[in-house]
């Protein structure tokens, strides 16, 4: 298999070649057309999904794949602090769901979780997230709709965990998700570069409403890059090497685009981590690092430098480490004060904090944001869950770093993960479904992978778990 996109084998997996993009371009014709109601369209996807995910999972998950970045939000209603709004992709995500527990409701040999090293740091933090919540509905810090919704978004990220897990089989499924990951990116910024030759001053994803979120964007090319990049100094086939290092070109300006400095100061992190990673090619990346930071000024746009240099105006004095002054912008100052302001907060509520959803999108910051609404037990069940991320995802690139593929992938997903961390300062970053979605895919994979390739025996009875 040259190019694991397009499969030799006449299978189900060629047809999802066929029908998916069939079913995005009918979907988007009767909208964009037709002026259908996007809550038709999306009824009439939520329906495809779900019979997708009940008869062929596979195809439910390409499915999810194409909708990561490419489908609208929309308001479900309002409460009195503000609008709920989800997307697209979240119906998508929780109808596939439930369509995948509707086949293992009816074929009881297929059982429920595969064995992996984050199903307790999950269950503890799910079970955080839950108790905190319904605190917090009680105390009145939080509605109950409101609450309700954001702990749905927090399940369907571990839902998907586990229908990407338990779904996979061998390693050529992983081959031609991944390639279908990246093909999206490629979508996405070629709409990226129309937006930017359109004359707008920001770039967002597609699909945005009628506020773009720059950073959202940032984020997911964030992940998306470090997994291209990682397969790309690893891989040896001339068309795969071709797709990916053009999907890079093409991906990178657009991550200047969006201006979003978390993203960038992400990606200096992530990039060292990369190189760390990597067992290939290290000497032309390296050149690559030296020569951008020697020709900075001139390589990158003139409006990316004015950015960075506009972070450190005085327009207001912050003090950040150890009483240190600094002058900083509007809105790098506002970042630094929701640590103040979210800690002053928390210390009133600080074992189980105020509830999910209680802050709202008010906090512009993930480990602010975590404190004060699951508390310092919310805090320690998230890093618990990172913490096994790391430990395994480094046990499964030792066992895996002679495989090209697998270890451009495990060292592309490291190097994310670092990046989201940093991203994180900037942003809820891990209750972003735009980022989330691709991250807790490519985690699932990542936690399999050894298995796929035969380096670990399977679990005993995996197909009996949970199936009684």
């Amino acid at each position: 298999m040259i190019f694991p996109l397009f499969p030799k084998k006449k299978s189900a997996a060629r047809l999802e070649i066929i029908v998916i993009p069939a079913a995005v371009i009918l979907a988007y014709w009767l909208y964009f057309v037709f002026g259908v109601s996007n809550l038709l369209v999306g009824g009439f996807l939520a329906a495809l999904i779900f019979l997708a995910a009940f008869f062929n999972t596979n195809f439910a998950l390409s499915l999810l794949i194409f909708s990561m970045l490419l489908s609208p939000e929309f308001s479900t209603g309002e409460t009195s602090a503000r609008a709920v709004t989800v997307r697209l992709d979240d119906m998508l995500l929780v109808v596939a769901c439930l369509g995948w527990l509707a086949k293992m409701a009816v074929d009881k040999g297929l059982g429920f979780l595969r064995v992996t090293p984050l199903n307790k740091p999950i269950a503890a933090y799910v079970a955080v997230a839950v108790i905190s919540t319904g605190l917090g509905v009680l105390w009145g810090s939080v509605t109950f709709v409101v609450g309700f919704f954001y702990v749905v978004k927090y399940l369907e990220y571990f839902f998907l965990f586990f229908m990407v897990s338990n779904n996979l089989k061998e390693i050529a499924e992983v081959k031609r998700f991944v390639y279908m990951m990246i093909l999206v990116m490629v979508i996405v910024c070629a709409l990226a570069w129309a937006q930017h030759l359109g004359g707008a001053m920001r770039v967002s994803a597609p699909f945005e409403g009628e506020y773009g979120e720059p950073n959202t964007l940032g984020g997911y090319l964030l992940v998306m890059l470090m997994v291209s990049v990682g397969l790309l100094l690893n891989l040896g086939k001339a068309a795969q090497r071709l797709f990916l290092a053009a999907a890079v070109f093409m991906g990178f300006p657009v991550m200047l685009f969006t201006l979003s400095r978390g993203s960038w100061l992400g990606f200096v992190f992530a990039s060292p981590a990369l190189l760390f990673f990597t067992k290939k090619n290290k000497l032309p990346l390296v050149a690559i690092f030296l020569v951008t930071i020697w020709s900075f000024s001139v390589i990158f746009p003139k409006y990316v430098y004015e950015r960075i240099n506009y972070t450190f105006q005085q327009n207001i004095t912050q003090r950040v480490v150890m009483g240190r002054k600094l002058g900083l912008d509007r809105s790098a100052a506002a970042r630094i004060d929701t640590w103040r302001k979210g800690l002053q907060q928390w210390a009133k509520s600080p074992i189980f904090g105020y509830g999910v959803g209680s802050r709202g999108q008010t906090v512009d910051n993930q480990y602010a944001r975590l404190l004060l609404e699951a508390g310092l037990l919310g805090f320690l069940a998230f890093f618990w869950i990172i913490f096994w991320i790391f430990k395994q995802a480094l046990a499964n690139f030792r066992l895996l770093r002679e495989d090209d593929f697998c270890a451009g992938l495990v060292a592309g997903y490291l190097a994310a993960t670092v990046g989201l961390l940093i991203h994180g300062f900037s942003a809820g970053t891990f209750i972003i479904i735009r980022i989330m979605e691709p991250f807790w895919f490519l985690t699932a994979i990542v936690m399999v992978l050894p298995e796929l390739k035969g380096a670990l025996p399977p679990p005993p009875d995996i197909k009996t778990i949970g199936a009684a």
